[in-house]
């Protein structure tokens, strides 16, 4: 299957009038169980309208950019369509200023030979991120996590390739479908997390919300995940690859595996955008002179950000209209 990058955004203008803005909101707190649903949907549809307005157009801006800049804007574009999705989930965002700050924090100084890859960030227990994480995927008690830059690249399923060329090992492995719902549990994989296959379904049971079944086909372990969408999505720890139309599992962190990927775009961007704003020496030394592997990698995973954030908020927002 092929996907035209455009119809995520005329998706988004779906949601551009009053009525299709309030009807969504409704249908969201409905199932909340929210007891004022109709005139929550109707107080926070123009804020929903007017968040995917600003993100859609600091996208569209960020295409046209020269890439000095583009990080800032790609990050804000991120940061007000997350703002929306959050409405849909938190009729009464932002009820607090705690949340109003970033939620994420990078080393105040950078040393001389300063390496992107070696830098880390530091998540907050206030801010954006710890909220937007628990409120939309569940996420909670991650402050004071530090993760490294390389290790958030990794998880990028379309940057494998990169990673593969230069340190001449695979990090990423396709997974073999059997059907629309049904994977092969490689040997491989259940290694990696040193577990029998019930174990590994027992495992993806207690970290999912959605019920995974195991089946034993002649030895061989296969992993179904039902869900009820038409279009591919986030199927943890597996990671869609948008170009290749495939899920992948990446040797990678652990602890990340289980991150979802629109989190882990919020920290790489944030920490980009931090460094075009206030690490202009280091920022144009590399866009003009292009030292090392960090180049290609930023450039490369700048023009996919364009492309997958909208499709991961797409994923979150309205995928089920």
């Amino acid at each position: 299957m092929s996907f035209d990058f455009k119809q995520y955004w005329n998706e988004f203008l779906y949601l551009s009038s009053a009525d299709t803005s309030r009807e969504l909101l409704l249908m969201k707190y409905k199932k909340m169980g929210l007891t004022n649903d109709q005139g929550k949907s109707y107080e926070n549809s123009y804020s929903l309208i007017y968040y995917i307005e600003q993100g859609m157009s600091f996208f569209q801006q960020s295409k046209k950019s020269p890439t000095n800049i583009k990080p800032i804007l790609l990050f804000y574009g991120m940061v007000f369509l997350i703002k929306a999705s959050i409405l849909t989930v938190d009729p009464n965002y932002p009820e607090s200023s705690s949340v109003l700050a970033h939620g994420v924090s990078t080393r105040k100084r950078k040393k001389q030979n300063y390496q992107y890859l070696e830098d880390e960030v530091k998540l907050q227990k206030n801010g954006l991120f710890p909220h937007f994480s628990d409120k939309m995927f569940h996420m909670k008690h991650l402050e004071g996590t530090k993760i490294k830059i390389h290790t958030l690249l990794k998880e990028i399923p379309e940057l494998s390739g990169y990673f593969h060329n230069w340190n001449k090992t695979p990090i990423a492995f396709p997974l073999t479908q059997q059907d629309n719902d049904t994977y092969l549990i490689s040997n491989a994989l259940l290694d990696y997390f040193n577990m029998t296959g019930e174990r590994f379904i027992d495992f993806l049971n207690s970290k999912l919300n959605q019920p995974v079944v195991n089946k034993n086909i002649g030895g061989k372990h296969y992993v179904t995940i039902e869900t009820k969408s038409t279009m591919p999505i986030e199927q943890l720890p597996f990671r869609f690859h948008l170009y290749k139309n495939e899920y992948y599992w990446i040797k990678n962190s652990k602890e990340l595996c289980f991150f979802p990927e629109l989190m882990i775009h919020y920290l790489l961007l944030y920490h980009l955008s931090m460094i075009a704003r206030y690490e202009i020496d280091w920022w144009v030394e590399l866009i003009h002179h292009k030292p090392s592997i960090e180049y290609p990698l930023i450039i490369r995973y700048l023009d996919i950000c364009l492309e997958k954030v909208p499709f991961l908020i797409n994923q979150f927002l309205i995928n089920d209209i």
